[in-house]
């Protein structure tokens, strides 16, 4: 008899995540629930939830159910794991983790694109494209061999967090003839000279060095704010600060003093404080020297399905008795993003 399984998540996030190939593949390794279960469902009072005492595995994405602890062990009282095609599992992972769920996230799966993503942000701010393109001026200038502008060769960038994106980012940029400074109080300097990065100790040093900073802190209650006024004070003219990572380490206000003040500092921005899209009336919006990316670090298109494979692969991992390779435990919870 196979175990049961279902999906939860609204139906479109779901068919988002997982292609109809995974899709096709989970029907033939359990009983797959035919109702889609969204967060609406647990508090509705109208769906019925009774099936899911019987269920074993759940697959969900963005939109994952919040319940509380002793909801978890009334309407999943067989659950043993949660495979979660999307990143963060910091808003619902722990009162199912209380109750012996096992959560398996596909954060590796989602840094790929935001790594990508991030370097190519990199590699375009030391060419000064973004300091140069053409927006609303009156004229558009030729090449200046004068331009405070120092390409990518032999110099130096810096990243914010060394965590699974930071590393991928790392990584990516072997590629390059760069001087990597990372950041990160959980970096030790054996790992540090394995990654072939220098481990610089304050935050305030890597601004102060480097003429790109990449952020990639997790968001924890450590990191809230962390990017501050001491931070953009040290920046160089024509410095360019990317933040394809979370928007609650950034001093928002700071940041666009400091924006303000010299307007050869640059900011590329995926994601802001709050994470939503800035309201009309943001000086964002208008700053000259900022550029915004609707939140399209991560997963977007055909890469969301990469996640949902890499969740099919956990599943049968977990289904053989084998080793998960991105199962959270309580200890990450304490650092991942």
């Amino acid at each position: 008899m196979k175990a049961k399984g279902v999906y939860l998540g609204t139906q479109e996030a779901i068919f988002n995540a997982y292609s109809p190939e995974i899709r096709e593949k989970l029907s033939k390794d359990l009983d797959m629930l035919q109702t889609f279960y969204p967060r609406a469902a647990f508090s509705d009072g109208k769906t019925d939830l009774s099936l899911l005492k019987d269920v074993s595995y759940g697959f969900s994405t963005w939109g994952c159910p919040i319940l509380d602890a002793e909801q978890v062990k009334t309407i999943f009282p067989s659950l043993k794991a949660i495979f979660y095609a999307a990143g963060s599992v910091q808003e619902f992972a722990r009162p199912y983790m209380e109750n012996g769920v096992r959560i398996v996230s596909a954060w590796a799966a989602n840094a790929i694109p935001v790594a990508e993503t991030a370097v190519a942000e990199i590699i375009l701010a030391n060419k000064g494209i973004f300091q140069t393109m053409h927006r609303d001026g009156p004229e558009w200038t030729e090449h200046d061999f004068g331009k405070p502008y120092t390409g990518n060769f032999d110099v130096n960038v810096g990243l914010l967090g060394a965590g699974m994106i930071g590393r991928k980012v790392i990584s990516l940029l072997k590629n390059y003839r760069l001087n990597v400074l990372v950041f990160d109080p959980f970096l030790s300097l054996e790992e540090a000279e394995r990654l072939g990065v220098e481990k610089v100790e304050k935050i305030q040093d890597v601004f102060a060095r480097s003429r790109v900073v990449s952020n990639h802190l997790a968001n924890n209650p450590q990191t809230v704010g962390m990017i501050d006024k001491s931070c953009f004070e040290k920046m160089g003219k024509g410095s360019v600060f990317i933040n394809t990572g979370r928007g609650m380490t950034t001093v928002v206000a700071d940041m666009i003093d400091m924006l303000k003040k010299d307007p050869t500092k640059l900011a590329v921005l995926d994601v802001t404080d709050p994470e939503e899209p800035p309201k009309p009336g943001n000086e964002l919006l208008s700053l000259h020297n900022v550029i915004l990316t609707p939140h399209i670090a991560g997963s977007i298109g055909n890469e969301v399905y990469r996640m949902g494979e890499y969740m099919y692969e956990e599943f049968c991992a977990v289904k053989n008795g084998t080793a998960t390779r991105y199962e959270v435990s309580w200890d990450m919870l304490k650092t991942m993003a």
